[in-house]
């Protein structure tokens, strides 16, 4: 059954046309992620479908009674009222309190926020939130989102994704955040050039069909180009008898990655960084740190130690609140230690991206303000200018010429990025790079930082862009100590859903609310207890063991830079080392969990 009809529909923003006679429909059940450059009427296309935009020309028909939810990126919450009538309305409290959906509802995206609270005390990302929960308690036949996982963390957002997989009304989604879109999206809608380009299937799927199309379209111009030489060919060896041609069997993703070799080459890229940056990087020593200070906020660490090596690719996860970009500030010496110390080594040429924008003068136009830091870059291999970095990154033609003042705030953001790219650092510390990135752009930017030799420390909730850039995953747990994950975000969301992690603010808690918590769980003897104790230990010996050989790994890669051989040999033996750790680590994680800890 139909919900929603275009026919002929038509928009435009001053000259540009966003869409040019578009017809397409959406039916009950539809699951559908709709991407595209930003700019090219995504919000524009589900304003339309909802209704709450005029297209210029052609018709918009709505089934009958159909009750459409939209989550636009601008909410219209009264600040006067709490946050308990915004979400619930009316609902009686034994109501929506017996309801398990509106329960989850409240725990997964307001759990850190009082009902009693007034929106107007909300910050941006928590009144984001509250409009998103708003929306999901209710029920539609038709669901829009724009943007729904701003200002989520990797865990709502998964949590977001299994909730919207669940529910039985129709999707429309508009996200930059593709393992989201993979996750509850069945078909594809890319918004381009004025028209909507449909394919079946999520973001993957989308990627390999699109390249498909890219190719099948190529060997098309190719035939058709020398199709007449062919012709000739095949009249001059005599009249043919025999007309049958050779059928073209295409095996689409065979085909597509027959010949792609790695998006990095870890061995190249550790000799290069190794070079540029010694055998010291950064080395924790004994770290305790608090989020406001030394004493100040919430503990982030607890006497750490951890070693951050030439070549390392990082991404560090936790909860919103856990204390990641206060990790960053570490590194980058803005923020005070309670005790400890941090040994940064002599060559290290830093480059931070934090989550605020920086002041950019903003008289100067775009290729200005890049080429103050400097005309050319080596990335890897290759020299870029400054124009061709900027082109990469969405600046194409006259937009670098653009006054910095009337930039969004995604370009600004991007501005912000190239600037420390042209910089040539060997170490970047990057805190939610992605934000108002479009995919296209963030396909570009994975690109450069593939052949970027340096480490990498890269804050960010959005998945596929942090499993899709860095080789490793460490984790905040709440436990005062930097975790490496071997099974990455997969491993993180099973910690946390089997309780093993806390937040940095229960971390921090008093010692008798923590006492109060059961240690272990009721039905083991004290012998039993004793045993899985000693058990844990032994594990724990172990992991310091096997930590301590990969930090010798690190160093000896770094003195065999300049022996290509070696370093591989290194390489192979630090691949097997992890493995090891990993599989020492699920131990330690099934005693853990019979322990209650």
């Amino acid at each position: 059954m139909n919900l929603v009809n275009l026919e002929s529909v038509s928009h435009a923003y001053g000259p540009k046309p966003l869409l040019d006679k578009v017809s397409l429909g959406v039916e009950a059940g539809d699951r559908i992620g709709v991407v595209g450059r930003n700019g090219d009427g995504k919000t524009t296309l589900i304003s339309v479908i909802a209704g709450t935009l005029k297209p210029d020309g052609g018709r918009v028909t709505h089934n009958r009674g159909l009750r459409i939810g939209v989550l636009s990126q601008r909410d219209d919450l009264d600040p006067a009222l709490e946050v308990r009538r915004v979400v619930l309305g009316d609902r009686a409290e034994h109501e929506w309190a017996a309801d398990q959906t509106v329960r989850e509802i409240l725990a997964n995206l307001l759990g850190d926020i009082e009902l009693t609270a007034k929106v107007g005390e909300l910050s941006g990302g928590e009144r984001r939130r509250t409009a998103l929960a708003r929306l999901l308690i209710d029920e539609h036949d038709l669901v829009l989102l724009d943007e729904p996982t701003n200002h989520l963390d990797i865990e709502a957002i998964a949590w977001l994704a299994g909730h919207l997989s669940a529910r039985r009304s129709a999707l429309l989604v508009v996200t930059h955040d593709r393992w989201f879109l993979d996750a509850v999206s069945t078909r594809t809608w890319e918004v381009v050039d004025g028209t909507v380009q449909r394919y079946e299937g999520g973001y993957a799927a989308y990627v390999l069909a699109k390249a498909e199309r890219a190719r099948i379209a190529q060997a098309a111009e190719e035939r058709r180009q020398n199709l007449m030489r062919k012709e000739i060919a095949w009249l001059r060896r005599g009249p043919p008898a025999r007309t049958s041609k050779p059928k073209f069997r295409i095996e689409a993703a065979q085909a597509l990655i027959a010949d792609e070799p790695p998006a990095r080459n870890t061995v190249e890229l550790v000799k290069f960084a190794s070079a540029r940056l010694g055998r010291t990087v950064y080395d924790l020593e004994d770290v305790t740190l608090h989020a406001g200070g030394p004493g100040e906020g919430p503990l982030v660490l607890e006497r750490c130690t951890w070693q951050f090596g030439p070549g390392d690719r990082i991404g560090l996860i936790g909860v919103n609140g856990s204390g990641k970009s206060s990790v960053l500030r570490l590194l980058a010496g803005t923020v005070r230690l309670d005790s400890g110390g941090v040994v940064q080594g002599k060559t290290v040429r830093l480059a931070y991206l934090s989550q605020e924008i920086a002041e950019l003068d903003p008289a100067r136009r775009v290729l200005e303000t890049v080429e103050e830091i400097r005309k050319f870059v080596q990335v890897g291999k290759r020299e870029w200018t400054a124009s061709q970095l900027l082109e990469r990154l969405g600046f194409r033609g006259e937009a670098q010429w653009k006054v910095v003042g009337d930039l969004s705030g995604g370009e600004r953001r991007r501005l912000q990025l190239l600037r420390l790219l042209m910089d040539d650092p060997n170490v970047l510390l990057l805190d939610e790079p992605t934000n108002d990135l479009d995919i296209e752009t963030l396909n570009e930017l994975e690109d450069l930082l593939d052949g970027w030799p340096g480490t990498l420390i890269l804050v960010s909730h959005d998945r596929y862009f942090l499993e899709r850039v860095t080789d490793r995953s460490v984790a905040l747990l709440g436990d005062g100590r930097l975790s490496l994950l071997p099974g990455g975000v997969d491993e993180y969301l099973q910690r946390r859903s089997s309780g093993a992690a806390v937040t940095a603010r229960a971390a921090s808690a008093p010692e008798d609310v923590r006492s109060e918590q059961p240690a272990a769980p009721a039905g083991l003897s004290a012998k039993e207890e004793r045993e899985l104790r000693k058990e844990l230990s032994r594990l724990e010996r172990q992991l310091d063991k096997l930590g301590e050989r990969e930090a010798t790994l690190h160093a000896e890669m770094a003195d065999a830079a300049a022996d290509y051989g070696r370093l591989a040999t290194l390489d192979a033996e630090l691949k097997d080392l992890r493995g090891r750790k990993e599989s020492v680590e699920l131990e330690w994680l099934e005693v853990a969990d019979k322990l209650g800890e």
